[in-house]
């Protein structure tokens, strides 16, 4: 299993239409994505920080939406966000969601 993790921070009160924006847009693209497993988002009220991970099935799937979907996705939220977001990449160890672990000793 990969994760992308994006942090962001938001203008000023902006959460409620980011968290819209998220579920009604963002959210059902990421669906369509091949190998797309799942998204969780947490807001930082004290800082306006948004972080964002998404759960895919391996890193070639991941790749292709940061490619592919991503810039679609960040044209969609260009208004509510301050700056460049950060985009870090992971191959996950363990779950108590997904069975990786044999996958990850395979």
């Amino acid at each position: 299993m990969f994760v992308r993790k994006v942090t962001m921070l938001l203008k000023p009160n902006s959460i409620a239409k980011f968290s819209l924006l998220m579920e009604r847009e963002v959210i059902p693209m990421l669906r369509k994505q091949n190998g797309f497993q799942d998204e969780l988002t947490f807001f930082a009220p004290s800082e306006d920080g948004v972080t964002g991970i998404s759960l895919w099935d391996k890193a070639a799937n991941a790749e292709a939406y940061s490619r592919g979907t991503y810039p679609a996705v960040l044209k969609k939220l260009a208004t509510l966000i301050e700056g460049t977001p950060k985009v870090d990449t992971y191959e996950v160890l363990n779950s108590t969601f997904h069975k990786i672990a044999a996958a990850v000793a395979a």
